[in-house]
């Protein structure tokens, strides 16, 4: 499964909002070292409930925007 999803860092805390325009996750990790992308791909994990070897950053690792591929 892809999903297209835009991430806003520094947040005050970890949040999936699903919208018309698509998919939001506000995440407490500051956008620094690739921590954010780590936040991600854990929250990501525990809001599906798999592992996180299971989700995959494509595209967007330098931006908001990204692209997730979830393996089944």
């Amino acid at each position: 499964m892809i999903i297209e999803i835009k991430v806003i860092p520094g947040a005050k805390k970890n949040l999936f909002k699903a919208q018309e325009g698509g998919v939001k996750v506000y995440l407490t990790a500051p956008p620094v070292d690739g921590k954010a992308n780590e936040a991600l791909v854990e929250f990501l994990a525990q809001h599906y409930g798999i592992r996180s070897s299971r989700i995959e950053i494509i595209k967007g690792l330098k931006s908001r925007n990204k692209v997730i591929n979830i393996r089944d």
